[in-house]
């Protein structure tokens, strides 16, 4: 038989015996969702005492009628910008209606879809199933310890597709481990014993507003007498933790004042930041429309020291209530959270996010003058001289990671690059203040901008408004007329550095034998960092307290001699390592002509390594430029 024939008489059969398959995956498709209100308000209720085994059990009543249903579970989650939705944490999923069982499938071409044939008749489906959160932070961050919870509905929910998630309401409950207090955005309705019930919101508000729950739980309100409430409800691992000082308070009162100085309106009926301080849970920071989800370590209040200041990281999730929460990229903006986000304006999403997080920190006085600068020369430094990945990547390519990678450890994360849109955008957004500033003889600066972008709508907060690469400009040129597309996109592309707005702004990038004091105070906080040593702009490596490499920079010193990120170094110029030992090796290489030998182990083989360096040690510092205009004071400075 011709080749051709039999190709074609074994394609007719493979069709004939798949067209059942075919056929139910057609029906089997996805709805697309639609600017229709579903029918009915879907019930939610959750039972978060299993603290031992951390485990949420989740019950749902959906309002339904006979036919086919797809129940979603969220897949592309806001803040995270991907398809990070945990449904491999989802289990014992049951569905029944009128006490008796619906069988469920999921789709083959979806493995967030969950397919229902709903009995006639059927008025409610009961569904039912386990959220088992991380037990160790090697699967996941830890949201459940003996002393609090984070709960994100989100991740422990289910919703009917076919439908806007602004248009299918939910009334949620939460049943509590007794002796618990929990803050969210969401309103409560009524309490009844440990549970609490929460009034009914559309399902993107209610994924929209996360709990923290503890047993040791204090709130600072951070707006005294404001028609719009804004409140610090923190949660602790221990009652000591909670106890802050009236001073500290007081900055994070004044974070909130220049943040509503620069905005003008505010996208939220009240705000409750989220604060965790555990050594248990897992830290984090995101940000939602009238709250923010932020994780410290236990010490943020017991050992602060005003002359270090404080983690830009509330400032930071505050701006988000704006920028990218109310005023959102169009491409990111969804109907649902099972359609893809494209993430290609997120350097001013988390970019400008991150400046004006970094700018309201010190304006605020929870980082100095001095704290400030030092966080902007390690920025500053990162992109003048640890980035070779700029050779082969842009900064606009980076705004595709959240989906490439999902903040995946790397093993040379400043030749491979993650996320860049973050501190890149920082320094981008920097230069263009400096450049408004210089074009308006310093009458105007990206203040200007941010009233105009953000500070439309006050008090609008149940839908987004959306922004384009376009709006950006124009209200750039609304503020100093510029050819602001170009500037932005040179820098964007990787047409130009990231590191002009620094001499712009009346400073230079300068390195000397001792860190600051931020870098220092950074290194001995607690996490993976702490004790570690950082010689990324000297020898170009840096390295945990025992010793097992980090980063190394690519092309840099250690890198071309051999050393290789995951090696753990034993000994230094023959004396058993310690970050001290290293430090001094690299001040003695400074006048000697020998070279460093590094002596590394690599699984169960050691050998030594000779680094050939002799530039002693260098670490970034801001230094003024005589005779140039000072921006950067006056950028940092009360309002």
């Amino acid at each position: 038989m011709p080749r051709s024939r039999f190709a074609a008489l074994t394609l007719a059969v493979a069709f004939a015996l798949s067209a059942p398959l075919l056929s139910s995956i057609v029906r089997a498709e996805v709805p697309a969702p639609v600017d229709e209100a579903y029918p009915g308000t879907i019930a939610i209720d959750v039972d978060a005492t299993d603290l031992a085994q951390r485990i949420f059990k989740i019950r749902q009543t959906v309002p339904v009628k006979g036919g086919a249903l797809t129940l979603l579970f969220p897949q592309w989650l806001p803040g995270n910008h991907g398809p990070s939705g945990p449904i491999d944490k989802i289990a014992g999923l049951k569905i029944t209606a009128n006490g008796q069982p619906v069988a469920w499938k999921r789709d083959p071409l979806n493995v967030y879809a969950f397919n229902v044939d709903v009995p006639t008749g059927a008025q409610t489906l009961q569904v039912e199933f386990q959220y088992l959160t991380p037990t160790d932070g090697a699967q996941g961050r830890v949201v459940m310890t003996p002393n609090m919870l984070n709960l994100q509905w989100i991740a422990a929910a289910l919703y009917p597709a076919g439908h806007y998630t602004s248009k299918i309401e939910y009334k949620a409950s939460v049943k509590y481990p007794p002796g618990f207090q929990a803050a969210t955005a969401l309103d409560v309705e009524s309490r009844e014993g440990d549970t609490v019930h929460y009034k009914p919101v559309p399902f993107d508000i209610l994924a929209d507003s996360p709990i923290y729950a503890g047993r040791y739980f204090k709130t600072f309100d951070l707006a005294p007498g404001a028609k719009v409430p804004v409140r610090l409800n923190v949660i602790a691992d221990a009652a000591k933790q909670l106890e802050a000082k009236p001073d500290h308070i007081e900055r994070h009162l004044e974070l909130v004042r220049q943040a509503l100085k620069l905005y003008g309106a505010q996208h939220y009926d009240h705000y409750d930041f989220l604060f965790s301080l555990s050594n248990q849970m897992g830290g984090n920071g995101l940000e939602h429309q009238r709250s923010s989800e932020n994780g410290v370590g236990t010490d943020y209040f017991t050992d602060w020291d005003e002359k270090i200041g404080s983690t830009d990281l509330l400032g930071h999730e505050y701006t988000h209530s704006w920028n990218g929460k109310f005023r959102r990229p169009a491409d990111l903006w969804t109907p649902n959270f099972n359609v893809p986000m494209q993430d290609s304006l997120l350097w001013v999403y988390e970019g400008q996010t991150q400046y004006w997080g970094n700018v309201l920190t010190g304006r605020s006085g929870l980082r100095t003058q001095e704290g400030s600068r030092d966080a902007l020369a390690m920025v500053a430094a990162t992109y003048a001289d640890n980035r070779p990945g700029l050779q082969w990547r842009n900064v606009q390519d980076t705004t595709n990671d959240p989906i490439i990678s999902r903040r995946a450890p790397k093993p040379y994360r400043n030749y491979q690059m993650s996320e860049d849109y973050y501190a890149a955008g920082q320094m981008i957004w920097l230069e263009a203040d400096a450049k408004i500033r210089q074009l308006t003889g310093n009458k105007k600066s990206l203040d200007n901008f941010a009233r105009a972008f953000f500070g439309v709508d006050d008090g609008v907060w149940k839908t987004q408004n959306t922004y384009t690469f376009d709006d950006v400009v124009a209200t750039l040129n609304g503020v100093a007329a510029y050819d602001w597309a170009t500037f932005l996109r040179e820098r964007l592309d990787g047409k130009v550095p990231l590191t002009g707005g620094i001499e712009a702004s009346g400073w230079r990038l300068v390195y000397k034998d001792e860190p600051s004091k931020l870098a220092k105070a950074r290194a001995r906080q607690g996490g993976r960092g702490a004790g570690g040593a950082d010689f990324t702009y000297s020898i170009g490596l840096s390295a945990d307290k025992e010793g097992k490499v980090g980063d190394v920079r690519w092309d840099g010193p250690a890198f071309n001699a051999g050393v290789g990120s995951g090696m753990t170094l034993v000994a230094v110029n023959d004396v058993e390592y310690s970050k001290d030992a290293l430090e001094d090796a690299i001040k003695a290489a400074k006048d000697d002509k020998a070279p460093i030998r590094l002596m590394v182990k690599e699984f169960d083989r050691y050998r030594t390594i000779p680094v050939d360096y002799h530039g002693g040690l260098r670490y970034p510092h801001l230094e003024r430029i005589e005779g140039k205009t000072d921006y950067l004071t006056p950028i940092f400075t009360k309002k």
